[in-house]
This record gives structure tokens, C-alpha cells and sequence, in this order.
């Protein structure tokens, strides 16, 4: 139960921390479609995350998949700005946006994991079973994702209540706003 415990609490950290911002701002750009009555859709495409995540976290403990580290820390906010800039784009059309946004959720879940592939990977190495560390590290993962949404539906729920905030101003807002700073943080970490 301590090792459960233990990978759950590095799985919450993981997205809770302040060194996580690209996955707090990967959340952001995701949810910001939504508002407080669409808690089921949302917690969807948090899942689909985490199952991109898992995915890839998995495969790579098991040395199945590895990639270089410099590629990875470029892909990841570079998966935000598409998402951001996806989110600007078909913001007059909330349906397909919906939709488009739970499939950039799995696909680029695929390559957050790698995010944390090495380290997951040396951690777990001496374990006999894997299964129970990535077992607690994705539910970890997966609370502290649902804490990011709470705090994001509130935020959202109090600007529009005090500045009457439409739907498709906020969803301009929120994803312009992460779209500049990803793209500083893509363009930061350009790995050539």
C-alpha cells in the first residue's frame, strides 16, 4: 500500500507542482471550451489525457518506447500551441471544436508522457510488479488533473458571473493567452 501511495502522491504532484506548467496550461487550453455544466465531457477528456498518458508512461518503463529528452521538452508545449491555436480557430464552431479537442487530448497525451518516461523509468525499474506504481501514479495523475479543472470551472464561473464573459470570449481569451506563452516556450526549447 505505501508504494501505491507514494507513486499516487508523484502522480498528483506531477500536474499539481509549480515545474508543471505545461501540463497545467495543456489542461487550461483543453477545458476552456467548457463551462460548469459539461463536468461529464470534461472529465472525458481529462481521461482521454491520462489515457495518452499511461500509454505512453507504460511502454517506456518497459523500454519499449524511449525518445530523445530535448524532443520531447519541444513537443510538449508545441502540443499546447496547436491546441490553443485549434481552440482560437474553431471557436464559432463548438461541436467539432468538442470533439477535435478529445482527440488532441489522447493523441497528445501520447506525448506528455514521454515527459516523465525517464524518470518513471528508472524509478520503477527495481519494482516487481509495475502494475501497482502506474496503477497509483495515473490516478495520482488523474486527481491532480481534476483539481486543475475545479480551480479553471471556478475561474471561469466567477468572470462571467462579474464581467459577463460570453463563451466564445473567454475561449479567445484563455487560448490566446496560453498560446503566447507556449509558443515562448516551444521557441525556447527549439532542440537544434
Amino acid at each position: 500500500m505505501n508504494d501505491f501511495l507514494f507513486y499516487l502522491n508523484l502522480g498528483w504532484e506531477h500536474i499539481i507542482s509549480l515545474d508543471a506548467l505545461d501540463h497545467q496550461l495543456f489542461v487550461l487550453v483543453l477545458v476552456a471550451i467548457f463551462a460548469v455544466k459539461d463536468w461529464k465531457k470534461i472529465l472525458w477528456i481529462v481521461t482521454a489525457f491520462t489515457i495518452g498518458h499511461s500509454i505512453t508512461l507504460a511502454l517506456s518503463v518497459f523500454d519499449i518506447v524511449r525518445a530523445p529528452a530535448k524532443w520531447v521538452e519541444f513537443l510538449i508545449p508545441l502540443t499546447i500551441v496547436i491546441t490553443a491555436l485549434d481552440n482560437i480557430l474553431m471557436r464559432n464552431r463548438h461541436n467539432s471544436l468538442m470533439r477535435m479537442n478529445y482527440y488532441l487530448a489522447l493523441f497528445f497525451g501520447l506525448i506528455h508522457g514521454m515527459g516523465f518516461a525517464n524518470t518513471a523509468r528508472m524509478m520503477m525499474a527495481g519494482e516487481q510488479h509495475i502494475f501497482v506504481p502506474l496503477l497509483g501514479f495515473n490516478i495520482g495523475l488523474e486527481l491532480g488533473q481534476i483539481a486543475v479543472v475545479v480551480i479553471i470551472l471556478a475561474v471561469h464561473f466567477l468572470l462571467s458571473a462579474l464581467f459577463r464573459l460570453n463563451k466564445k470570449d473567454w475561449i479567445l481569451f484563455v487560448s490566446s493567452g496560453v498560446f503566447a506563452l507556449a509558443l515562448k516556450m516551444t521557441l525556447e526549447r527549439i532542440p537544434f
